[in-house]
């Protein structure tokens, strides 16, 4: 036996880890039959992870890239008059949720609904939405899976995500390992380099009961101090100060909008000042053709890799390792290649393990070894590789090398496809939160909480609870009451403490153990109180080690309220939570014990 643990917590999507251990038993020796494996077998995309580029709006047909960022759309929307009308009815509609215009709402509702039902994929998306969300529609799951389900068939990605999504609740894992699949792999051609790009990056905009300041404020763009700080040393020569810069456009990080001219700009200066980081960059870049402007050149790009590697930056070997096991700009040669991938492997860099997985799983240039393809990409994935994720999921999808498991596949898949270009939804509701424009985020949020982001989910519950009315919270046929408004923050908290969010239970705890009547954020009107419900809830929250939730069950068993009167394990849970918060682990909003004659509370649960 022996333990190969997997960490999942690197896409920061998720609150949680998950850890996967497995035994010699998991593991197959089947692999040298399965067509998988065959170095001739043909990809539908490169292993190696250099698949040729795509704009956003290539893969994610229907996305509103167009409307958010004309600037990097190569799609001209007035060519097709159809998509002409739907985008006029989106933008009608975001257009509404930032003036509180219920009229304008009504009016891009029923524009998106004609196009629906002209068999437009994309308006049918969004009428899934609309129905979904309650929003200018009677809420109808129903119609919003139906409507979602055509516009898949019809080739609209993000209702993809949402019948993935869906199917993976009702632990359909048949159905929804295949959804997965086949967006993991969009995800996978959309990353910018062979290296764990970061495609998008999670900003929570709330840490339980308040705004996350410091969190904003780093996603402030060119108007961050630090930011600025950063460019002004990078105008006075500092070579590091220029990668992070040149990084930062190039990724759309921080805030920053993508400006490739920008960051080849930044990128350029710090090689002439020997930065080795910018060199590997630049070398992708040109081995790619991803950036603006910038066509293929394996020529400079192979000078870069030697210039960066010289200079003991080891992520480099990778580039030259790529550039040999496919023979461009030089001559194939599988014994190099393996050679520079073992390099960068020996040196910690998550590629280079990755890259001999691919080799080992393939076959190529070295006799197949599953086993030894497996352990390089776990090691990979722990790293943080999102292709290593990619390949484990397909081990585990078809059985080969690992035994089979749909659930642990779609799972690993989805940790995939929630890099792809639909998360750029998450940059447009941040810009729009920052300038205070609280309706277009919300709605926003709401339409990536559907597709089964957690974090999307936590904020739009957070947005509804924290603004209220100010939230443009729209429903049936206007602004939402509090009942529905409250309902819906339900919806969103309770989809959150499904995937691990330990505030989400906490909430949803709350509400069931104070029932009707209960106000702190929110009031759950009609809502029954159920201290059993409420003790599962704060058990979930306690099990990812919330101070808070620990308190509240050394509260219920002290008073026999859900749970059995234990005044003996009341006092263990007081002490627990006493650690936690000592520890800093998370937030507790009691911090008070009084000790005398067993225990004395000041409050009930709450946070």
């Amino acid at each position: 036996m022996f333990r190969l643990t997997l960490s999942l917590l690197f896409l920061s999507l998720l609150v949680r880890s998950l850890v996967l251990v497995l035994s010699q038993g998991d593991l197959k020796d089947d692999l040298i039959s399965d067509a998988y494996s065959s170095p001739d077998s043909p990809l539908e995309w490169d292993e190696f992870g250099y698949s040729d580029f795509k704009p956003d709006n290539e893969l994610d047909p229907g996305s509103w890239c167009a409307i958010f960022e004309p600037d990097s759309s190569v799609l001209d929307t007035t060519e097709d008059p159809v998509m002409a009308e739907y985008y006029s009815a989106v933008k009608k509609m975001l257009w509404a949720v930032s003036r509180g215009e219920v009229r304008m709402m009504q009016e891009a509702a029923v524009e998106i609904e004609a196009a629906a039902v002209t068999g437009n994929p994309h308006a049918q998306s969004g009428l899934g939405f609309l129905y979904g969300l309650g929003q200018m529609r009677e809420r109808n799951e129903d119609k919003a899976v139906l409507y979602h389900y055509f516009a898949a068939e019809g080739g609209n990605l993000q209702s993809k995500m949402f019948l993935a999504y869906t199917y993976s609740r009702q632990d359909m894992y048949d159905k929804a390992v295949n959804l997965y699949a086949e967006l993991a792999e969009v995800a996978v051609k959309s990353f910018w380099i062979s290296k764990d790009s970061p495609v998008i990056e999670p900003v929570r905009i709330h840490n339980g009961a308040e705004e996350n300041k410091e969190a904003l404020r780093k996603s402030r763009g060119e108007e961050d101090e630090d930011f600025q700080i950063l460019e002004y040393q990078a105008q006075k020569g500092n070579a590091e100060a220029m990668y992070k810069i040149g990084q930062f456009y190039y990724f759309g990080l921080r805030g920053l909008r993508r400006d490739q001219a920008k960051a080849l700009s930044w990128f350029s200066e710090a090689v002439k000042k020997g930065e080795p980081r910018s060199m590997e960059l630049l070398g992708e870049i040109y081995a790619r053709a991803r950036g603006a402007g910038v066509e293929r050149n394996y020529t400079k790009a192979i000078g870069c890799f030697k210039l960066a590697s010289e200079q003991q930056l080891y992520s480099a070997y990778n580039g030259m390792g790529y550039l040999f096991v496919k023979g461009y700009g030089v001559e194939m040669n599988y014994t190099k290649a393996k050679e520079y991938f073992e390099k960068a492997a020996d040196n910690e860099e998550a590629a280079g393990r990755y890259n001999l997985g691919v080799m080992y799983l393939k076959g190529i240039g070295v006799k197949r070894d599953v086993k030894l393809a497996c352990k390089y990409f776990i090691e990979a994935a722990n790293a943080g590789q999102p292709k290593a994720f990619y390949q484990l999921a397909k081990m585990f999808h078809m059985g080969v090398g690992l035994k089979k498991d749909l659930i642990m596949a779609t799972a690993l898949y989805k940790l995939v496809a929630q890099q792809g270009p639909w998360s750029t939804l998450s940059r447009w509701a941040l810009e729009s939160y920052l300038k205070g424009d609280v309706g277009k985020a919300f709605l926003l949020y709401s339409r990536m909480a559907e597709l089964g982001y957690e974090i999307a989910q936590s904020n739009a519950a957070w947005i509804l609870d924290k603004y209220e009315e100010h939230s443009m919270c729209m429903g049936e046929s206007g602004f939402c009451t509090d009942t529905q408004r409250h309902q819906r923050a339900f919806s969103f908290w309770w989809q959150a403490s499904k995937q691990g969010n330990e505030h989400a239970a906490l909430r949803i705890g709350d509400a069931y153990y104070y029932g009707q009547g209960f106000f702190f954020f929110f009031f759950f009107k009609g809502m029954e109180r159920d201290y059993e419900r409420a003790a599962e809830a704060y058990m979930h929250a306690k099990s990812q080690s919330n101070a808070q939730a620990m308190f509240n069950l050394g509260y219920m068993h002290e008073h026999g309220q859900g749970l059995p009167f234990d005044l003996h394990l009341a006092q263990r849970y007081y002490d627990q939570a006493q650690e936690v918060k000592m520890m800093g682990s998370s937030e507790w909003c009691r911090p008070f014990l009084n000790m005398s004659n067993g225990v004395e509370l000041g409050m009930a649960p709450s946070c």
